[in-house]
């Protein structure tokens, strides 16, 4: 809502600067078509000022009421009719106000020359012209006004549209969340009845974890060592439970001073899909994580692992840490990541490249 508010206050100032613009160039323009020793006196200002004045009076009447109360609820005759009597009324009233003017400026200066053959002719002659350019004007504040209402409808739907997103990336990670909480509940869980010592330090593990999944990461985007740190500790969390035959390998390239933004918990899923496949109790098994930030701002997250595909009763959360990610992925990186995942064999791999310098947020 604040955004929407801004949005309209620029909108706003933006508009006032057009109207100062407008009017500008239509007040002084006219003088770099006369004689250079007539460029700008008051003379020549009062005797234009009627023209300038009925110009804003269609201009506004139009802009301020008539698009708005008329045009736009579809009466589009009554809207001509209104301006016919509007721009021909006030051609009348530039004509006489001008007329006016010059009457009690004689003393300041000799009456123009067509006031000496003004007659029916000359008068009519001026009505046309004044009746002609007032239609220009009533045509230029609807073009305004739309253009004006086009802008404003766009960036209305643009910050709605980003408020639609900010809502859904809200509401995935509340549900990743819960979704990582309970795998890691089930790890201690299963931890604690072969090895209560080091289950002991997974608790103190995972309370590192609950800091930073709850006064951390509360932001659309968070450092870039932030998060690897969270995905280290949740490695180390896993490892602790593994069997002998697990071979586990890690290496995480990064920068810890740079400033590189990620949106969290997008690998963590992916870390735990690797230990929830490629793990067995039984047979060898190995899981190969690899993290690696790039100087041109793309961050690589590759990991490869033995592949023992869990039977219909297993498959636990059913995918939807892995579903929430990519969701996640065409939220905030719509065309700015790649994705790929493969089997060969009996190997699994997933290779994620982001790039975050395209990103948006």
């Amino acid at each position: 809502m604040d955004q929407l508010l801004a949005s309209k206050q620029k909108g706003t100032r933006n508009n006032v600067f057009v109207h100062i613009l407008l009017w500008g160039v239509i007040f002084i323009l006219p003088y770099f078509f006369v004689d250079s020793e007539r460029i700008f006196n008051w003379w020549s200002f009062m005797w234009s000022l009627p023209e300038m004045l009925g110009f804003m009076l269609v201009f506004y009447v139009n802009y301020s009421l008539l698009i708005d109360k008329v045009l736009y609820k579809g009466k589009t005759k009554e809207f001509i009719f209104y301006n016919l009597l509007l721009i021909i009324a006030t051609a009348f009233l530039m004509h006489y106000g001008r007329y006016l003017i010059e009457t009690l400026m004689l003393d300041m200066r000799p009456r123009r020359h067509y006031l000496k053959r003004d007659g029916n002719n000359m008068q009519l002659l001026f009505l046309v012209r004044n009746s002609t350019s007032l239609f220009l004007m009533a045509g230029l504040s609807v073009a305004l006004k739309m253009t004006v209402h086009w802008f404003e409808v766009d960036n209305e739907r643009k910050e709605l549209a980003k408020a639609k997103s900010e809502a859904e990336l809200q509401n995935l990670k509340n549900q990743i969340n819960p979704h990582f909480l309970l795998n890691t509940l089930n790890n201690i869980y299963a931890l604690i009845e072969f090895d209560p010592p080091r289950a002991q330090q997974a608790v103190m593990d995972l309370g590192k974890m609950l800091r930073h999944l709850l006064y951390e990461n509360n932001q659309t985007f968070v450092p870039l060592r932030q998060e690897a740190t969270f995905m280290r500790n949740y490695i180390e969390l896993m490892r602790i439970r593994l069997p002998d035959n697990v071979k586990l390998t890690t290496d995480f390239s990064y920068s810890e001073s740079g400033n590189t933004l990620i949106s969290p918990l997008i690998f963590i899923s992916l870390i735990e899909n690797a230990f929830k496949h490629g793990i067995s109790g039984e047979k060898p098994s190995f899981v190969d994580i690899s993290f690696r930030e790039h100087p041109c701002g793309k961050v690589e997250f590759v990991s490869r692992n033995s592949y023992f595909p869990k039977s219909e009763s297993d498959k636990s959360g059913s995918g939807i840490g892995l579903e929430l990610v990519k969701k996640k992925l065409e939220l905030l990186y719509p065309g700015n990541y790649q994705w790929k995942t493969s089997i060969e064999g009996d190997v699994y791999s997933t290779m994620l490249l982001i790039d975050t310098k395209n990103t948006a947020g």
